[in-house]
């Protein structure tokens, strides 16, 4: 689905112009919705740097000249992309990522399906396949998980499924790797096609776009919220809300909480550390 964005990021003249990194800090605010905290500003500059080798640039500032006028949208999309925070890990908060996939469980057993499951803003897909791999090990057919984010580069990077070693060292055992990994070459590991099979990756943006079509009885959207500025949180929460299907679960990142947030959503009474739709 394509994104619908606001107006470009107004560029003053030459005369008038505010600091690079304040420009390119708004235009990663007015896509996302994602604000980088004045104390943490430098991560811009570092962030592009490689951008600013490619193009023989010295400075930020001059990438705001490129932009100048919103002409150039492919520049302003590597941009986001590279200041956007895409850490993540395997089995990152490993007990988190073993109760969703219970949950997951317990709501095919409620239901009598497959449950559906959606993994949004999954970086370069490490927690969709942390969840493949635990249903692929408990030995009943697998649900399909929906993997979604807003970078291109990260959703092409997902698909790829392919690691470097340091990658593929965080938070993955090694009994799991030897068994659904193999070495593409010297440095890169490179997914099983079983657990890629089961997984579907798509570009999205949970500020701009609407939720994908369906329910859901399972969502994670884990350290993003915490990047938002406040309207926006709510915005994506009560989206997230609507996205969820009768008893279904939401699982935030460990030091977020949807209280004092949205109205449309509560700590689970069923399971610890998910939220739940609040009752009409």
């Amino acid at each position: 689905m394509t994104a619908v964005w606001p107006a470009p990021v107004a560029i003053p003249s030459a005369t008038a112009e505010p600091r690079g990194a304040t420009v390119l800090g708004a235009l990663l605010e007015q896509r996302t919705g994602q604000r980088i905290a004045e104390n943490r500003s430098w991560r811009i500059d570092t962030a592009l740097k490689p951008l600013l080798s490619a193009l023989s640039l010295d400075r930020v500032e001059q990438l705001t000249a490129l932009l100048r006028g919103g002409r150039d949208t492919a520049l302003a999309d590597q941009i986001v992309d590279l200041l956007l925070n895409q850490e993540t890990s395997f089995f990152r908060d490993v007990g988190m990522i073993e109760a969703a996939a219970t949950a997951a469980r317990a709501a095919e057993e409620r239901n009598g399906m497959a449950a559906r499951i959606w993994c949004a803003a999954c970086a370069t897909g490490q927690e969709p396949l942390s969840l493949a791999m635990l249903f692929a090990e408990d030995g009943a057919p697998p649900p399909p998980i929906l993997a979604t984010d807003v970078s291109i580069a990260a959703i092409t990077r997902a698909r790829r499924a392919t690691y470097n070693q340091f990658e593929i060292q965080r938070g993955l055992p090694i009994r799991r790797m030897m068994r659904w990994f193999a070495s593409a070459d010297e440095q890169q590991w490179a997914a099983s096609s079983r657990l890629l099979e089961t997984i579907s990756y798509r570009r999205h943006n949970l500020v701009a776009d609407p939720a994908p079509v369906g329910t859901f009885d399972l969502i994670l959207c884990r350290n993003v919220l915490f990047y938002l500025v406040p309207e926006r949180r709510e915005q994506v929460l009560d989206r997230l809300a609507g996205a969820l299907a009768p008893g279904g679960l939401l699982l935030l990142g460990a030091g977020e909480t949807v209280i004092g947030q949205t109205e449309r959503l509560r700590p689970s009474t069923r399971l610890r550390g998910f939220y739940e739709v609040v009752p009409a």
